[in-house]
């Protein structure tokens, strides 16, 4: 790898601050976006694959990772409004974004309603609505235990109480053990119960059998513009995953316009943590060619 150094900046965006890492100068900026309860940390070592390429940017969420934690419920559309507002304060015009879980949420609903600001989307494990519970997840105890975590009382006990978000359903979706220097680097950011709120608020917002009706409404909406979009896209995968399933991906793929789809083998739900090199030396070719492709429209 031979991406630059990443630098760490912290910048005012509306009643809080948001915390980012920011490498690479030239190119398109792509604009990384992570899922719960991760932080701009998962994209550590796909970064320097691509900043060669790309100016790369990769936010921690409200709540999340070095940002700041305000009064708030931590619903998806607060985290839309913050980060509509951190996009904007930076200045950012035209983005190639990349997401995972509920990053691609995130991304799937900036596309939505700014498609020409869109240069490509690559993506992995992401959100949609599932029809029913038994759509939700390759793993059965999986399913029950986010049942759990909507059960008023069992979710605030599991979630907030005894942190399991990060110290069982991380570790548990990756396929490799996790170094206690990478675990603590997680952990970091909600070291209690208060700090824990956006972890536990997220889960609830999961668009499952119609609810909430709200974030069901928005995604069926935002998957609909996905669909009908024409920008280069990238979905990566792994087997069996958590949320997609191989045949799933491939499914969902041969839906959209301009689609690639990668195999990355063996993997559940945080791919970014057992296939950073795979994941990174893709991006870097994905990138360069949405990169060509932009000078040479530019010079029409």
């Amino acid at each position: 790898m031979t991406g630059q150094q990443s630098e760490r900046h912290d910048v005012a965006v509306l009643d809080s601050t948001m915390s980012y890492v920011e490498s690479g100068s030239t190119g398109p900026t792509v604009l990384f976006l992570h899922g719960n309860p991760t932080s701009s940390y998962i994209w550590r070592s796909i970064i320097p694959h691509v900043s060669p390429v790309a100016r790369c940017i990769a936010p921690d969420l409200i709540g999340y990772g070095q940002s700041g934690k305000p009064d708030i419920a931590y619903r998806f559309f607060d985290q839309v409004r913050y980060l509509d507002a951190f996009i904007e304060r930076l200045g950012l015009t035209h983005v190639v974004l990349v997401a995972q879980d509920w990053g691609t949420a995130l991304a799937f609903h900036f596309a939505a309603r700014r498609p020409q600001r869109v240069l490509g989307l690559a993506f992995m494990e992401f959100i949609q609505p599932f029809e029913r519970w038994e759509d939700f997840h390759q793993r059965p105890q999986a399913r029950e235990l986010f049942k759990a975590f909507r059960t008023p009382g069992q979710g605030e006990k599991l979630v907030l109480d005894d942190n399991i978000f990060i110290e069982r359903v991380l570790p548990s979706s990756v396929l490799r053990t996790m170094s206690e220097e990478e675990m603590d680097a997680y952990r970091a950011p909600f070291p209690t119960p208060e700090t824990r709120k956006p972890i536990l608020a997220l889960p609830n917002d999961m668009p499952i059998e119609g609810q909430p009706a709200d974030v069901t409404a928005i995604s069926k909406h935002d998957h609909r513009a996905l669909r009908a979009s024409t920008f280069p896209k990238l979905l990566f995968h792994g087997d069996p995953g958590a949320l997609v399933s191989p045949q799933a991906a491939r499914t969902f793929a041969a839906r959209l316009t301009n689609c690639d789809v990668i195999n990355l083998g063996p993997g559940a739900h945080y791919l970014q943590e057992d296939h950073a090199d795979a994941i990174g030396v893709a991006l870097q070719g994905w990138v360069s060619a949405i990169a060509t492709r932009t000078l040479d429209l530019e010079a029409v």
